[in-house]
């Protein structure tokens, strides 16, 4: 033998260059590196975490130092066991420490927002027997100095206005432990959710769960706030597991009835899987089309539906008997209140970077129509857009003129579950209609550019529009700290009477709306008026920051109109 064999002989693998040989066992690169990843995902949020339990709660500062000793352990055993089995244990343990810091985070939480005074209140009207649509709570916001939806018609949105469900779980915690039930129920639930994922998942793709749900913060924030969508996440998430075999071989199975159950409990709670239902169901016409007779496959969809919806009517058939009318009026609220623009999404071009826009009603034409335009792609495409269809009904939000982040990224871990188990091999034999042979690809183009051409005229008109209402703003009483009042001269330049809203802004917000001391109700076609404008609360606060913009926003209803110009705060 050579020296040289000699020599590579006496390295032991651990140390060599060459890779030893890989054992059946041995976990695959993908499900290490998600391991990995959701014991890194632990990290987050959880120094201050940290910082406010040591300062009011010493105990739980305590077991989240325990906390990062566990995270550590994890990283060490993530990269160093060696067989699958041992890799899962770790995926266990970093799901079991994120319920851990989980928890508490929960019980550091105690900010509150409009939904949870929303919900906290919708649920006591609802344990002592009162009717919860229809009704106005200003007091509870007042009283909890929480925000609240600003209408465009100069008021704000005080009523519940989500489907009931979420309430009809809260109520039995409330009954036993009041008013703190409409936060942790929610947060029970995303970790029963949290579980749930992780269990139905493929083995390798298991701690994706943990870190959607748990490891990044976003959720637990929602959850710990109230928001009823966060249930029907969890009900949903059954429901996207391997959803392309639903109605598999022309029948349901057990399985696929409770899934059509889920899906109408989730309708039933939120609004948000009302746009996602359309997608599912088509989808699973065109897989079950490319095996099934046509008639056949719309008997499998026809069926799915009807279990459920008559699980959605049943858990809305006490609110319709008690009101019908006030119970279909909140189900629509969140598409008829007319909201002020608020959000990352598209309307930013006219709230943010430009003076405002005559045409803002085009935004909301916009996002009905990406809606719609999306699902005719799904229709056309699905073979290559199957996998998406936990993404596609979100991009809507982003035309909307409430497009906060919120709507996308709440339903994330149904992204994960479509990642994991509606693969493209799914949807391989999926009926799709026929376009016209030759140039496919560029017909292809064509198609899509067609579709989705609608909605990107309606953003262009809304963004290209101006304000309708020329402002000048006058004598601005107040200093660096605040506004008193100011006066403002505004000219309605269109042909249609405006009736104007005055508020302010220094960032995403919108202030409550200013008392108009002086100045017509009705601005008439190209009439000059001088409004004098106080703050709501007798002094606009104005946050100390470098390069501070403050915006005079000016919003009309019918049509919805944005009007804005800078405020020159006195210096001093």
């Amino acid at each position: 033998m050579s020296k040289t064999a000699d020599a590579a002989a006496t390295v032991p693998d651990a140390v060599s260059d060459r890779p030893g040989p890989s054992s059946p066992a041995d976990p695959a690169p993908l499900h290490r590196a998600i391991t990995l990843l959701a014991v890194i995902s632990l990290f987050i949020g959880t120094r201050a975490d940290w910082t406010t339990a040591i300062a009011r709660r010493p105990l739980v500062g305590g077991l989240i130092t325990l906390g990062y000793a566990g995270i550590l352990t994890l990283g060490i055993l993530a990269l160093a066991v060696r067989s699958r089995r041992a890799l899962v244990r770790v995926d266990a343990g970093a799901l079991l420490l994120g319920i851990g810091l989980a928890l508490c985070s929960y019980v550091l939480s105690g900010a509150m927002n409009d939904e949870t005074v929303l919900m906290t209140q919708a649920t006591h009207e609802l344990v002592h027997g009162h009717g919860v649509y229809g009704h106005e709570w200003p007091w509870v916001f007042e009283r909890h100095h929480v925000g609240v939806t600003k209408t465009m018609s100069g008021g704000a949105d005080y009523s519940f206005a989500y489907p009931p469900l979420a309430l009809l779980f809260n109520a039995p915690a409330y009954a036993l432990i009041g008013a703190k039930a409409a936060t942790l129920v929610p947060t029970v639930l995303l970790l029963v959710g949290a579980v749930t994922l992780w269990v139905l998942l493929p083995t390798p793709w298991r701690s994706a769960a943990t870190v959607v749900c748990l490891g990044f913060p976003m959720l637990k924030g929602y959850a710990a706030m109230g928001y009823p969508a966060i249930t029907a996440l969890v009900l949903l998430i059954p429901v996207v597991i391997h959803w392309p075999s639903i109605g598999a071989g022309g029948r349901l199975r057990r399985s696929d009835l409770v899934r059509a159950g889920l899906l109408g409990a989730a309708c039933a709670t939120h609004q948000l899987p009302w746009f996602l239902t359309p997608f599912l169901l088509v989808g699973v016409y065109a897989v079950r089309r490319g095996e099934l007779p046509a008639r056949a496959a719309l008997g499998v969809v026809a069926r799915f539906t009807a279990v459920a919806a008559v699980v959605a009517l049943a858990a809305n058939a006490y609110f319709i008997a008690q009101g019908p009318r006030a119970w279909l009026s909140g189900m629509a609220l969140p598409f008829t209140q007319h909201g002020v623009p608020h959000g990352q999404g598209l309307m930013g071009l006219s709230y943010y970077f430009s003076e405002g826009s005559s045409r803002l009603d085009f935004y909301s034409y916009a996002s009905m129509l990406m809606a719609a335009g999306l699902l005719v792609l799904f229709v056309l495409f699905v073979r290559r857009l199957g996998p998406a269809a936990v993404v596609l009904p979100w991009c809507a939000f982003y035309l909307a003129t409430r497009s906060q982040d919120g709507y996308y990224l709440m339903m994330t871990p149904l992204w994960v579950a479509g990642a994991a188990t509606a693969t493209t091999s799914a949807f391989a034999s999926a009926w799709q209609p026929r376009l016209p042979m030759g140039r496919r690809r560029a017909v292809s183009l064509a198609v899509v550019a067609a579709v989705l051409a609608p909605a990107a005229g309606s953003v262009a008109v809304a963004a290209a529009s101006g304000p309708p209402i020329r402002l000048v703003v006058g004598d601005v009483r107040g200093d660096s700290g605040g506004i008193d009042g100011l006066t403002v001269r505004a000219t309605n330049t269109g042909d249609t009477a405006l009736t104007p809203h005055f508020a302010s802004s220094t960032g995403e917000s919108t202030s409550a709306y200013w008392t108009v001391r002086g100045g017509p109700a009705v601005l008439r076609p190209h009439q000059s008026a001088r409004y004098v404008l106080v703050p709501s609360g007798g002094r606009y606060a104005l946050p100390h920051r470098d390069r501070l913009r403050v915006r005079l926003r000016v919003f009309t209803d019918r049509p919805q109109t944005l009007s804005s110009t800078d405020i020159r705060v006195p210096k001093g």
